[in-house]
Formats: C-alpha cells, sequence, structure tokens
C-alpha cells in the first residue's frame, strides 16, 4: 500500500527540504516541533500544502498535555499580575553529543525552551509580546546556552518572566507558575503535565501527547485541513533580535 502522510522528526535544518518534497509528492505531511528553522520556510510548506491539496501539522507537543487545556480554561479572561516560567534542564542528558544544536539553526536553549513558548501561547489569555532577553552563548558555539527573556501583554499588570537553562546538572525542572489579580495561584509543572491551582493538584485525563497529536492528525487529514501555528517560534525568533548577547565559558561537546 502507498504511503499516504509522513512524519518529519529529523533536525529542523534539513525540515524544509524534505516537507517540501513529500508535500509535492501528494503526502500529507507532520512536523516535530520546532517545524523549520525560519518563519519563511514554514510560511513556504503552509502555501505549498494549500496548493497541493495535502494537510501540514505543524505540532507542538508539549500543548497536548491534558493539563494545559485545563490551565487555559482557569486563566481564560483573567488579568495577570505575574508570571514566571523556568525551564532548565542539563543540556548533556538530554542532548549527548549532538553538535547540531550549537550551530546556526540549532535553536541551543530554545529547542527545549520553545516547549515553554509553545504552552504559553496555549494558556495566556492575551497575545505575548517579546520586551527583552539577555542571551548567553557559549565561547565556541553559535546558539545559545542560556536566557532571560522578559515578555508583555495587555492582559498583564506586572513581570512576566521566562529562565531558559540549559547548565543544570541536579535534575531539571519545567515549571509555569502565574498568579491572577484575583489571586489565584496556577503552577504547571513537569512540562506541562501537571497542573496545580492554589496547591491544590487538579485532575487531568486525557490520551497524553503523542497519543493525542497523531489523532488530531489522522482528524485534520479527514477534514482536509491544515494545522500551522507559527506563535512559540515567532516569539523565540523575537528573543534572538530583541536579545543582548553575552559570552559565556565554552561547552563540551
Amino acid at each position: 500500500m502507498a504511503s499516504e502522510a509522513v512524519a518529519i522528526t529529523t533536525p529542523p535544518g534539513v525540515r524544509h527540504e524534505i516537507a517540501s518534497e513529500c508535500i509535492a509528492a501528494g503526502l500529507h505531511v507532520l512536523l516535530e516541533k520546532p517545524p523549520t528553522v525560519t518563519l519563511s520556510e514554514i510560511e513556504d510548506l503552509a502555501c505549498l500544502a494549500e496548493a497541493r491539496g495535502t494537510t501540514l501539522f505543524a505540532t507542538w507537543h508539549a500543548q497536548h498535555n491534558p493539563a494545559v487545556a485545563a490551565a487555559a480554561q482557569a486563566l481564560a479572561g483573567k488579568r495577570i499580575t505575574q508570571m514566571q516560567v523556568t525551564w532548565h534542564e542539563d543540556v548533556h542528558k538530554w542532548h549527548p553529543g549532538q553538535r547540531w544544536i550549537w550551530e546556526p539553526g540549532g535553536f541551543g536553549v530554545f529547542d527545549p525552551g520553545i516547549n515553554a513558548l509553545s504552552i504559553l501561547v496555549k494558556i495566556f489569555p492575551g497575545a505575548l509580546f517579546v520586551r527583552s532577553a539577555e542571551l548567553a552563548f557559549p565561547e565556541n558555539a553559535q546558539t545559545p546556552i542560556a536566557a532571560e527573556v522578559e515578555l508583555a501583554s495587555e492582559a498583564a499588570d506586572g513581570p512576566l518572566s521566562c529562565s531558559f537553562d540549559w547548565r543544570r546538572t541536579e535534575g531539571e525542572e519545567w515549571t509555569i507558575a502565574v498568579r491572577t489579580a484575583q489571586g489565584t495561584d496556577m503552577r504547571l509543572t513537569h512540562g506541562g503535565a501537571r497542573l496545580a491551582i492554589d496547591g491544590q493538584e487538579q485532575a487531568s485525563a486525557g490520551r497524553g501527547e503523542y497519543p493525542d497529536i497523531y489523532a488530531r492528525f489522522v482528524q485534520l487529514i479527514d477534514e482536509r485541513r491544515s494545522m500551522v501555528d507559527v506563535r512559540p517560534l515567532r516569539l523565540m525568533a523575537d528573543c534572538l533580535l530583541a536579545g543582548r548577547r553575552t559570552v559565556v565559558a565554552p561547552v563540551a561537546m
């Protein structure tokens, strides 16, 4: 039986070329995050898929945690007084020997950090903008190993901060903590898998990240439509455009 669909999970640098060939062959295409290196590339793929009549699904796996949907519901229509994102992990644990992450187009610490940004665009009750960013580049790398980012939103009355760091050596922390004007404290932890509101763990049931992704892919194919959300990639690009660069100690590769 001939293939009808393909999932592309390569490093992002070669995605545009591979996906273009697949779309031209009439295949439906699922792109792992981040979908492409540049915004122009993903826009081009969306146009190609529309012209060919195939489905293009740019996935953000962290959005498919059931707790993320519950968090979005809890924050809907609220004013935000404070948000702190902490996305710290050990690059040598999660990307051992992967030199491509330090090359142009490799994203550096934003390879995991974009997971947090993808959750934010899903749960935050308003548009988000990059106000400033402090980017730490190892002296032997072309991508950052850490970033401190300040965001802004018309839905917020206080600081919106993100800390991305690949230099953590004892465990990892993937947490989004939000306080609303109504005094509610919300914490998404474990990369969006667990939700607590005012200290109380919230039940969340669902298929899980990848089962939900592939179920959605099948649905999109059946409905003959695409889903291409570039907001997380655009926020990351804005961090690099607005960021101040500092050079830090070299990273072991």
